[in-house]
């Protein structure tokens, strides 16, 4: 059984007064690394009984998002996990994993075992992998310059399309409410877009290229119905896009100095991620500091074009780059019952559970010290495998 136990914060961090942001306060941390590993991505489980975090030591960690206690590890992977997704109601307990070992993997959430795994070859890396088609059963991976395509059921590969990209395919997504829709971008700086029913290839199912121009890092989807499309490179531009319409509809070029603009914070070093509320119909690109502060800017791509003041501000949990943000709540200027933002993971080897200043407990911080060793390095570089 973890002990955790209470600490008090020495001193309540001070963030710029503002009317226009949201603070959040740190409400739990857990150190997850042995020697200098850190953080890749955290995942919730469709009912949030349990959290996946994806690790530099190749495993996949499972925690309660309620307590944090640890609840064991999926290890097989030889090399860089890339993604890590949990699969849908139909088997809430199977969780996904691709790397760069070439292979993509299922594992019992429960018994944390493996239970399936297909290989894209020996010489393959899988940067990412998503699930579609009209049955929900064929899953696309992005690998080196290839996607590759199989029925899940058989565990066949049913196509190879390798004419589209001429370097690393970085993501896959099938278009969410467009099962036969799938979008690819890569580090050749193109996005493509795929209609995947039928019998699948380069020549006759390429139905849209868009030239986004520098090498892409991720993408998603925004819109009512999902007919917009956002896109981060790895050179931290911003561009959204409408793909049924094939056109941009902004381009953020800048978009590092306009978040930087907007607060009175150290300038913003990078982008995180994006996140889109379909409740708000507000999208947010997500910026950090090299010293583990974050916050949400939001985006405007209609008529006015810009990237406003923080909405929400994290600050005090992290030392280090900022990999990958979880909300439990859909919208980030609001919070769940128990008061929780959500989680986050970096290159600090730690996850932090975050609270709204307006918590009850949000002048205590617990700390786990029970689940593994901590590391007194701090990671000043970003990791990057482009």
């Amino acid at each position: 059984m973890e002990i955790v136990e209470e600490m008090e914060i020495e001193e309540k961090i001070s963030t710029p007064t503002s009317n226009n942001f949201k603070r959040f306060t740190l409400k739990n941390t857990i150190q997850t690394n042995f020697g200098d590993d850190y953080v890749f991505e955290i995942v919730a489980k469709d009912d949030w009984t349990s959290i996946a975090v994806s690790l530099s030591t190749n495993a996949v960690k499972l925690y309660s998002p309620q307590t944090g206690q640890y609840l064991g590890d999926c290890r097989g992977h030889s090399s860089t996990i890339n993604k890590i997704s949990f699969a849908g109601p139909s088997s809430p307990h199977v969780l996904y994993s691709c790397s760069s070992d070439s292979t993509i993997r299922a594992w019992d959430s429960r018994s944390f075992q493996q239970v399936a795994c297909i290989s894209a070859g020996p010489s393959e890396e899988v940067f990412s992998f998503s699930f579609g088609g009209s049955d929900g059963n064929l899953i696309a991976a992005g690998c080196k310059s290839q996607i590759l395509l199989w029925d899940w059921r058989t565990m066949k590969q049913t196509a190879c399309l390798e004419e589209s990209h001429m370097e690393d395919v970085t993501q896959v997504h099938f278009v969410p409410g467009h099962p036969n829709k799938l979008l690819s971008a890569s580090v050749d700086g193109l996005m493509c877009l795929f209609d995947t029913s039928g019998e699948i290839n380069d020549d006759d199912h390429l139905l849209s290229v868009f030239n986004v121009g520098t090498s892409i890092g991720k993408v998603g989807f925004c819109g009512q119905a999902n007919d917009k499309l956002w896109c981060l490179t790895h050179i931290e531009t911003l561009s959204v896009w409408d793909w049924n319409e094939s056109r941009t509809e902004a381009n953020f070029a800048d978009a590092r100095a306009l978040a930087s603009e907007s607060w009175t914070l150290d300038q913003v070093d990078y982008f995180v991620d994006c996140h889109y509320s379909l409740e708000e119909d507000q999208l947010w690109v997500i910026g950090g500091t090299n010293a583990g502060t974050f916050g949400y800017f939001p985006v405007k791509f209609g008529s006015t074009k810009t990237i406003g003041s923080a909405e929400a501000v994290f600050q005090g949990g992290h030392t280090g780059i900022v990999r990958s943000v979880l909300p439990v709540s859909n919208v980030p200027r609001r919070m769940n019952s128990q008061g929780i933002f959500g989680w986050t993971g970096g290159e600090d080897g730690r996850m932090c559970c975050w609270l709204s200043d307006e918590s009850p407990n949000a002048n205590h911080s617990w700390i786990s010290t029970t689940l593994v060793e901590k590391s007194h390095k701090i990671h000043r570089k970003r990791h990057s495998p482009y």
